[in-house]
């Protein structure tokens, strides 16, 4: 840790790591890299935009400690002063991904220069939506591809978000800019609607500001507190609305840009670095998973049978109907478009009528009941769907806890200051509330929360989140305990006190 007021230095690279398959690149994926050092600490962060820094898609386990491993023997870096932070993008990247992320640092390392330095915030708030929907019974579900939403008349309320932009500016001697890093919390998952390779939202955010900044100027993104942000109408293929991360890329460049303006550098700035580890408690499911497959049972139960009562004489009806999907919809159609007379003309039903029988009105009857079973089995079969599939993410992480010799997960916690600029780093997908929660508290007016940094330990849910674990994926695709909230925002406090 260094507390020096004395000259900063900076370089910045970057170098491409976009897979050349199995799908066309649409926009180009990076690793981005900007060294600092004052003569008497050097840090490093490099911005890869990748989903994970480990345990998913191509980027292995051991690529953060390779890294370092190389670096410390080329370029005598500390280990611990190294910051690798996924944008969380989910685009495809090349096999040799480990030497492009050296050769970025590389790179910067040689070109270093003096800097000032500066920090501010922006604002944005049209891009990003929460994905956790809160319903009528108390829990919460949560807007993925993977299965549908609740009926819209169970959902009574959603998350909060959080429009701040955290930004540190860079500036070389002459005035021009070299480097920009930004933060900001949401999921870059919108992806482009040719279904092309993308560094999606945050890589076209990060061309907006490279392109009308100075000549040469590097922007790196680091994924915010967003683990429970989407972006906006994320849902949109379900309907009539072409999903796109080029808009909205284009807007959070903008409005980056719109802040970065109003951004006075100095040449003097204190650069420190903490990084130190944490033990967090893994949690046991097995009571959890029992719990949900028996609900499963008894969901599947529902669509099938009916309850016996004492007019059944204690005899079980099935609970189906006489439609299939075909004859359903075309049902459907009539009976909302001519609810009086959704089976025949109307002066069929008149002369029915008139004649003293109600034939047509008892059908219609029945064919209601009938729509209405075939409306609620669909709900009861979305609702296994969802049940299933976190049920297997569940034994998963169980699977994975069960095979840890200690029962806790060591992750870094890293706080680097740059100036006025603060970054706190984790390696979970921390909740938006988790971040505002930090900010709030900090001594200090610019701190902002980096996820998906140095390593990958899936969802860090809420202590609050986690009571509805199973029913959604933040809560669900998790491997600590609630205790690991208070933990951490410990070790935070004690981080910042000391920067």
């Amino acid at each position: 840790m260094s507390a020096s007021g004395s000259q900063l230095r900076a370089g910045v690279a970057k170098v491409e790591i976009s897979a050349t398959g199995p799908r066309p690149v649409n926009d180009p994926l990076y690793a981005r890299a900007l060294v600092l050092e004052d003569g008497t600490t050097t840090a490093v962060l490099v911005s890869v935009d990748v989903v994970t820094i480990a345990e998913l898609g191509i980027v292995q386990d051991d690529y953060l400690a390779k890294v370092r491993s190389q670096l410390e023997r080329e370029l005598n870096l500390e280990p611990a002063n190294l910051l690798i932070s996924a944008t969380h993008c989910h685009g495809d990247v090349c096999a040799d991904i480990e030497q492009r992320t050296v050769q970025a640092v590389r790179e910067a390392w040689g070109k270093m220069e003096p800097v000032s330095v500066g920090a501010g915030s922006g604002h944005e708030d049209r891009i990003m939506e929460n994905r956790r929907v809160k319903l009528r019974n108390g829990r919460e579900a949560d807007v993925r591809q993977l299965y549908g939403l609740p009926p819209d008349e169970e959902v009574v309320g959603v998350g909060p978000v959080d429009p701040e932009i955290g930004i540190l500016r860079l500036d070389r001697d002459d005035g021009s800019t070299l480097a920009v890093v930004y933060n900001f919390a949401c999921h870059p998952i919108q992806e482009v609607p040719g279904g092309g390779n993308t560094a999606d939202i945050s890589g076209f955010a990060s061309s907006v500001i490279e392109e009308n900044m100075s000549e040469g100027t590097i922007a790196l993104f680091t994924q915010g507190c967003g683990a429970d942000v989407n972006p906006g109408f994320y849902k949109g293929n379900d309907i009539d609305y072409i999903r796109d991360a080029e808009p909205l890329g284009n807007l959070l460049g903008l409005s980056t840009l719109r802040a970065l303006r109003k951004i006075r550098t100095r040449g003097e700035g204190p650069l420190k670095l903490i990084n130190e580890t944490l033990e967090l408690p893994r949690a046991d499911l097995e009571h959890l998973i029992a719990g949900m497959e028996e609900e499963q049972r008894s969901l599947l139960q529902s669509l099938t049978l009916s309850l016996t009562s004492p007019t059944t004489r204690g005899k079980i009806f099935l609970k189906g109907t006489n439609f299939n999907l075909k004859s359903f919809l075309t049902q459907f159609v009539k009976y909302r478009l001519f609810p009086e007379y959704p089976s025949y003309y109307s002066y069929r039903y008149l002369h029915e009528k008139m004649m003293g029988r109600d034939d047509l009105v008892r059908l219609d009857a029945q064919k209601k009941r009938n729509m209405d079973r075939y409306i609620e089995n669909i709900y009861i079969m979305e609702e296994l769907t969802k049940i299933q599939i976190n049920i297997d993410m569940l034994k998963q992480k169980q699977a994975s806890n069960s095979a840890s010799d200690t029962g806790t997960i060591e992750v870094e916690v890293v706080g680097l200051r740059v100036g006025d600029f603060i970054l706190v780093t984790f390696p979970g997908e921390l909740p938006v509330e988790i971040g505002l929660n930090i900010k709030e508290r900090s001594p200090h007016k610019f701190t902002f929360v980096a996820g998906v940094t140095n390593g990958y330990i899936f969802y860090t849910p809420t202590v609050e989140q986690l009571k509805n674990r199973g029913r959604a994926q933040e809560d669900t695709d998790c491997l600590v305990a609630p205790e690991w909230q208070a933990q951490f925002e410990e070790k935070v406090a004690e981080i910042l006190g000391k920067l």
